[in-house]
């Protein structure tokens, strides 16, 4: 097999028809992919405008002290028959599921209720795959506790699975936030300097920050409708904190409410923290580039080191051999 792939690539017409095929999968490509993408910032700004309804249909829903929401009128779905059966959110933290799934972009009832049912499914899964490679694929003489253990954890392992996922998705949302928030700040306070209030000012610098990220749009657009619905803009700003998780977010909202509490000038406060900001982040930058010459050391002295001495050391070599 191996010689027939050798003179296979001796071959040049071969090579050459090689070429050329991969040339053009690679234009169809670059030329194919553009069209295929989706619009990530619309579907991202529609998802928002159906979390304005719902919030709208709860905070109308609360004023009425009616006991079922328009959402919940409809039909259950499977997977929160499933929760609320065998109580999954008692045994598996919804609490803290909920707040998981809002940080990494996940905020309706369904997300929650497939997040529980996953979790168990995965679970299941994968302590039967641990135990039929523990009982019947492993050889050995190991014990029955042994190779039950195995399933176990093959059990714990699949139940993490879906928080690693989370956390993941959370940490690149967070990535993305942190590096447009500095920008999105010196929008704010350019909107507030100009005159607008507080909410056009939040939908106005959601609209121009999706360009560089979108979950900072996506929270700026759910913020700007918890304070047009929520009885207070205390709590809105202090959910836009707890969905982002970011200290800078969490300032800023400290902030606005002070502001908002004692009357001091928006303006001012939004200039220092602004500042604050691109001082952090140019604080990152160059820790990051501070901590490059380390993290060189290890692939230099086993990569380009041993390259640089043959590179050197065999002319001088060459020499002294044809010298004998």
């Amino acid at each position: 097999m191996f010689s027939a792939i050798a003179e296979k690539l001796y071959d040049a017409q071969f090579v050459y028809a090689l070429l050329a095929g991969i040339g053009t999968v690679a234009t169809i490509l670059t030329v194919a992919l553009p069209l295929l993408e989706s619009d990530n910032l619309s579907k991202r700004m529609n998802a928002v405008s159906a979390e304005r309804s719902n919030l709208r249909v709860r905070e109308r829903t609360k004023l009425n002290t009616q006991k079922l929401s328009l959402r919940s009128a409809s039909s259950k779905g499977v997977y929160k028959e499933l929760v609320e059966k065998f109580d999954l959110a008692k045994y598996f933290g919804l609490q803290d599921g909920k707040m998981q799934l809002a940080r990494a972009g996940y905020r309706t009832p369904k997300a929650e209720y497939t997040f529980l049912v996953m979790r168990v499914a995965l679970a299941g899964g994968c302590f039967l795959i641990g135990n039929f490679y523990a009982f019947i694929l492993m050889s050995g003489e190991q014990s029955v506790a042994v190779k039950f253990g195995i399933g176990v954890f093959s059990a714990l392992v699949g139940m993490k699975l879906p928080e690693m996922y989370l956390k993941n998705i959370t940490e690149k949302r967070q990535f993305s936030m942190r590096q447009a928030f500095p920008d999105a700040l010196d929008l704010l306070l350019i909107c507030v300097e100009s005159g607008m209030s507080i909410e056009p000012a939040f939908k106005k610098v959601g609209a121009e920050i999706g360009a560089q990220s979108i979950p900072l749009a996506e929270e700026f657009g759910l913020v700007t409708a918890e304070l047009s619905f929520l009885p207070e803009r205390r709590t809105a700003y202090e959910n836009f904190a707890a969905r982002t998780g970011l200290d800078a977010v969490k300032q800023i909202t400290t902030v606005l409410i002070q502001a908002e509490r004692y009357g001091t000038p928006m303006g001012t406060a939004l200039r220092v923290v602004a500042q604050e900001s691109r001082d952090n982040r140019m604080m990152e930058a160059e820790k990051k580039a501070a901590s490059l010459p380390p993290k060189l050391t290890v692939p230099m002295i086993l990569f380009f080191l041993p390259v640089l001495f043959a590179v050197i050391i065999t002319p001088a070599a060459l020499q002294i051999s044809s010298m004998k």
